[in-house]
């Protein structure tokens, strides 16, 4: 049985990691800002579930089979890489197209509703092998060759609780904010900050050397 003091390190450690500047953080900070709140949250689900879906595999093998494959290590890198390329791309191309202010109760998605958001969270926490080896290295620290099913779900819920807990803090504080964001040039410089850094981490990524 995972001990109280377990569950409030792997806790502590997990919400460290959500709080690393990321791909994750850029994308609920762009969604809350200019598509507002309800995005923003939606987009912190996409990734809590995609959090708790590595925890998952970390605990039964299947992340660490990922890890140790150079094919399959490089398919999930080379497509996540991909997915945030093409984000930061959209991003770069608002930036520059422009079109004007934002009405603060219309989403600046085109029409895509929070499960767009939703999707986009979760795609780009699933198809980042780094998370992989980040609860690979993590989760075997936490759990026992033998552990059960019952402590693998419990320290799978506080990861999803804490990574959602942060996101969603992130995704209120920005929404609040969304009427600065909702400036032109405001909304242009958000635009290509959040596309560069989306591309920088595509980059970095798709560069990146399987340990």
């Amino acid at each position: 049985m995972t001990s109280l003091t377990q569950i409030v390190a792997f806790g502590g450690v997990v919400m460290l990691g959500a709080m690393s500047p990321g791909p994750d953080f850029a994308v609920v900070v762009r969604r809350s800002a200019l598509s507002g709140r309800g995005h923003g949250m939606a987009a912190a689900a996409g990734i809590s579930l995609g959090v708790f879906v590595w925890v998952v595999a970390a605990a039964t093998g299947v992340a660490a089979l990922l890890a140790a494959s150079a094919v399959a290590f490089t398919v999930v890198k080379v497509v996540g890489a991909a997915y945030l390329l093409y984000l930061g791309a959209k991003a770069l191309r608002a930036a520059v197209k422009g079109g004007g202010g934002l009405a603060l109760d219309t989403p600046a998605t085109g029409g895509r509703g929070p499960w767009a958001a939703f999707a986009e969270g979760l795609l780009t926490n699933v198809l980042n092998p780094k998370a992989a080896l980040f609860f690979v290295a993590l989760v075997p620290q936490f759990l026992s060759a033998g552990a059960s099913l019952a402590d693998t779900l419990l320290l799978s819920l506080i990861a999803l609780a804490g990574t959602v807990l942060w996101f969603l803090t992130v995704a209120n504080v920005v929404s609040a904010l969304r009427r600065a964001f909702a400036q032109p040039a405001v909304r242009r410089t958000l635009d290509g900050l959040t596309g560069a850094a989306l591309v920088a981490l595509g980059v970095n990524l798709a560069t990146a050397a399987r340990p």
